[in-house]
């Protein structure tokens, strides 16, 4: 099949939504591909759906814009940092820090990471009226162009477009930033994803209504307190804050899964031989063996029983008992211990019915102390608390009790960038703590997820996120976004300097983002290879100890763990956005002798290099995966994931015959999709080239594209 797209100028966020009911409801939509919503309404009774006018929402001035902007084509290019990206501890690196204005980030990454990443955490402008934050939008419609593209009168476009150019931080121009960026957002979460947003009193009422717009509602999960500053902020007149917040929505609650990561205790945990886990009993249900209970006052109730657990016929008898001292002797002495609940002499009733308990043994959904049985899997959804205080925890990771230091202060995150940048002053100001984004984090028993921030600051995500695959094993991959901000020199001297100093580069946010990861790695690094130089050590002196009974399993697992220690990828790939082309907008079909074609004469090697990354990403590959550079027979294409890749000149008739050679003869080379840059191949070339496509995948009875591509 041969077909031509307008892709470079065109990329957009994938609408799934219209898809759905194009497949679904075919017969809606007009010749010229329109939904017909009256025709939708038609086919649903009142029953099944109510289509009053009137509901429960958030309107704002700048809503219908704001829509736009989400559905608006890309206007840049992503470009590859390919001296950095080079460099042997970022090759194989899945991680990525990618620079420039996020929303158009978003809408590259909308195919490629469609439903892939399984948490994203942003700390966006508060709109406090302090931190800089005000709109700015170097889109450039006109009056009637906005009345025409959202339906809106003369009046409303021009004060949409004066809030729009006039840098305002009304919570107008608050909510038309933010809508569009979570709206693309939505679409990179996979189905039991989460989001998590920081925020404070300023917007945290037109967020709440604003996420609930976009992800339903239904799928609110829980609102965090976090208490940042336990000694007060002195800025206010009447009370002083000590907290922030972190709203959280779920891409759909039914499929998403918190565990418990922070018990207070080590004593809370118990070990399942089953699963050969510690299982956290904080918060667990006890079924038997509670003491607070009503009393039965000598009433029967189904909630009355004894239970007989043998654990080595893994088998459990129940007994209604009329009194306390009343045992089953015969069944103790056959290995059974008993579970009975009682409160000042007399029975109480245990929480489930015995039909109910039975029917959790049977689903091995139960767990057995000393004295109680509790059900294991009971409220796994709701472990952390909602109000998150600065407190050490016991955490369990990987079979070994760490200190995990909850600290989130900020005065805290300052303190840890002196240190890690060698500077007097926070070299970042109001960092968030890595703490926070541990525990968020944790919340997800995966350790092998892709973690989003597209506001990265001064990188604290991917600090966090490297700090934590070093200390249990995991795999966890970031994506960070930062806008390469002017720092000014009058608000933040120590950083202006040391980027302009140090760094020898322009002073921008995105310089200390980068610098950050690069400095955390290292010292990740660091502490990882003291760690395997311990472990060397102790295996050494196990080596040595002739009367160690365990010795070769306990050799074995410290292998296993150096074995981690050493494949953990402290690297990253940075890549950025830069603009389309000027007068990249012609549009063949519409060619005469009176327009001035594109002149491609003035592409560099970089800049087809450049469009190569743009239209894979947009091709849903991602932007970690490297094409495969491919000879064919002198020209150079680019191959992966069954799209091949015709960028350069001088395609001949002698090269599509390597291409066809190589299909034949390698394995490994199946492309489903040849796509070629038009502007670099004649119209008889392109139509010579499709027609033996097509012959070629006739004759072979397999499915190739020929795709002329702009």
């Amino acid at each position: 099949m041969s077909k031509e797209e307008k892709i470079t100028n065109n990329i957009k966020v994938p609408n799934k939504d219209l898809e759905t009911l194009r497949i679904n409801f075919p017969h809606c939509f007009d010749k010229d591909g329109n939904f017909q919503l009256e025709k939708f309404k038609a086919n649903l009774t009142e029953k099944e759906i109510n289509f009053s006018t009137e509901s429960y929402g958030l309107d704002w001035l700048g809503k219908s814009y704001a829509r736009l902007l989400a559905s608006d084509p890309a206007t840049t290019l992503l470009k590859a940092d390919e001296t950095h990206n080079s460099k042997p501890e970022n090759a194989n690196s899945e991680n990525l820090l990618i620079k420039g204005d996020n929303l158009e980030v978003l809408k590259h990454l909308a195919n490629a990471y469609y439903e892939q990443v399984k948490m994203i955490y942003i700390d966006p402008p508060y709109n406090t009226g302090g931190d800089g934050f005000v709109y700015e939008d170097d889109r450039k419609f006109t009056i009637k162009e906005l009345q025409n593209l959202i339906g809106i009168d003369v009046e409303k476009a021009k004060r949409i477009l004066d809030f729009t150019k006039q840098k305002s931080n009304s919570h107008s121009a608050w909510l038309t930033f933010m809508y569009p960026r979570l709206y693309i957002a939505k679409q990179l979460l996979k189905e039991d994803g989460v989001i998590f947003v920081s925020i404070d009193d300023n917007e945290i009422a037109q967020l709440r209504l604003l996420m609930d717009e976009v992800f339903g509602e239904e799928n609110f999960v829980a609102l965090f307190s976090i208490e940042n500053n336990p000694k007060g902020r002195k800025n206010s007149d009447y009370v002083s804050i000590t907290n922030d917040y972190v709203l959280a929505y779920s891409k759909q609650k039914d499929k998403t899964l918190f565990i418990e990561n922070i018990p207070k205790n080590i004593k809370d945990l118990t070990f399942d031989d089953e699963s050969g886990k510690y299982i956290h009993n904080s918060g667990k249900r006890v079924l038997v063996g509670e003491s607070s209970n009503n009393l039965l006052d000598g009433k029967k109730s189904k909630k009355h029983y004894s239970v007989y657990y043998n654990q080595t016929k893994n088998e459990i008898l129940i007994e209604i008992e009329n009194d306390i001292d009343e045992k089953n002797e015969k069944l103790i002495k056959d290995g059974y211990k008993r579970y009975v609940s009682i409160k000042d002499n007399s029975f109480i009733e245990n929480t489930y019915t015995s039909d109910k308990l039975i029917e959790l043994f049977n689903n091995k959904a139960l767990q057995f102390s000393e004295d109680k049985i509790f059900e294991k899997n009971f409220n796994t959804e709701i472990r952390i608390k909602s109000l998150l205080t600065n407190q050490c925890y016991d955490a369990y990771i990987k079979g070994n009790t760490e200190k995990f230091e909850l600290d989130l202060k900020t005065t805290s995150a300052g303190t840890y960038l002196k240190e890690l940048f060698n500077t007097t002053e926070p070299i970042f100001p109001m960092s968030k703590n890595v703490g926070l984004i541990k525990i968020l984090t944790t919340l997800f028993s995966e350790q092998n997820i892709t973690i989003c921030d597209f506001f990265g600051g001064s990188g604290t995500t991917g600090d966090a996120v490297m700090q934590l695959n070093a200390l249990d094993g995991g795999n966890r991959k970031f994506i960070l976004v930062q806008i390469p901000e002017p720092i000014d020199p009058k608000k933040n001297k120590v950083a202006y300097d040391f980027v302009k100093s140090e760094l020898k580069a322009e002073p921008t946010i995105f310089e200390i983002t980068k610098e950050r990861i690069i400095r955390a790695s290292k010292r990740i690094k660091t502490e990882i290879d003291n760690n395997i130089k311990s472990k060397e050590n102790e295996i050494k002196d196990f080596e040595g100890k002739l009367d160690l009974l365990d010795k070769d399993e306990k050799i074995k697992q410290l292998k296993t763990e150096i074995k981690d220690l050493k494949v953990q990828n402290l690297g990253f790939k940075i890549f950025e956005t830069t603009p389309i082309w000027e007068d990249y907008d012609f549009e063949a079909e519409q060619y005469d002798s009176s327009q001035t074609l594109f002149d491609v004469g003035k592409l560099t090697e970089e800049d087809i290099k450049t469009l190569l990354v743009t239209w894979k990403t947009n091709d849903n590959i991602s932007l970690s995966q490297e094409l495969e550079i491919v000879d064919l027979g002198g020209y150079t294409a680019f191959y992966g994931s069954g799209k091949l890749y015709l960028l350069h000149k001088n395609f001949t008739t002698e090269n599509l015959k390597a291409v066809l050679e190589k299909i034949d003869t390698d394995k490994t080379f199946n492309p489903t999709s040849i796509i070629a840059f038009g502007y670099h191949f004649e119209s008889k070339s392109l139509r010579e080239l499709s027609e033996n496509v097509k012959q070629y995948a006739n004759k072979k009875k397999i499915d190739i594209d020929f795709i002329t591509r702009y």
